[in-house]
């Protein structure tokens, strides 16, 4: 494949249609967070994944598989959550049977800003999706958005 191969531009302009609807979402989304509850999207999507954790085998998620779920570094993930325990929307806690391990936990005050947040992110989600249905070269993607929870037709 050569830079000109049609192939490839139509995988690069693909790739950057893909990047713009992700950046104008959390735009979007960012806002409305920020300003209705001051959380980022990047905390409020912390909140979320350590929320649905529970007590018991597999509970639990290590560091890197919180860092996974909210797409940053195991550094930049520490800093998040160092940042809301500091707001008292977390707390650390260590691993009663490894030491060595640390969990992070919902305080109560973060499970009620979550509440709060996730109608305005939910709203924020369908507004940026809205906008960006109405760009022909985004709608396809707002469909495939929109298609990946629909429920399947039984046959």
């Amino acid at each position: 494949m050569t830079a000109t191969d049609p192939a490839l531009t139509a995988l690069a302009n693909g790739w950057a249609a893909l990047s713009l609807l992700h950046g104008r979402i959390e735009a979007h989304v960012e806002r409305a967070l920020q300003s209705g509850h001051d959380l980022s999207v990047r905390e409020y999507s912390l909140l979320e994944v350590l929320s649905r954790q529970h007590d018991g085998d597999g509970g639990h998620l290590q560091m890197k598989q919180v860092a996974d779920a909210v797409v940053l570094s195991q550094s930049a993930t520490t800093r998040l959550v160092t940042r809301l325990e500091d707001r008292g929307l977390l707390a650390r806690y260590l691993c009663p049977t490894d030491r060595r391990g640390i969990y992070t936990n919902v305080t109560g005050a973060g499970l009620r800003l979550l509440a709060e947040a996730r109608p305005t992110n939910d709203a924020a989600l369908r507004e940026a999706l809205a906008e960006a249905a109405e760009h022909p070269e985004l709608a396809p993607l707002v469909r495939a958005v929109e298609a990946v929870d629909a429920p399947r037709p039984q046959q």
